[in-house]
């Protein structure tokens, strides 16, 4: 498992980067900060960019779990 686990990484930071940038970025910002930029000052994700984003953040889980996996299948 220790060998293939930078291989899986280097695949889930792939995958993080693509779907990272393939977000929609009109929200400016300050709507981070609190702003209103979408009406009633939130944004409301549906069809692909709700699932894009959720699937984004299953990759961020999975990405910060083999990070950590990592640190304890070295020793």
């Amino acid at each position: 498992m220790a060998q293939i686990l930078p291989y899986i990484q280097i695949l889930l930071s792939i995958l993080l980067i693509g779907g990272v940038l393939l977000q929609r970025s009109e929200a400016s910002l300050g709507s981070a900060f609190g702003g209103d930029s979408a009406i009633g000052g939130r944004f409301m994700r549906r069809g692909f960019e709700k699932i894009l984003f959720n699937a984004t953040v299953v990759v961020a889980i999975l990405f910060a779990l083999s990070a950590f996996a990592s640190l304890f299948l070295d020793r």
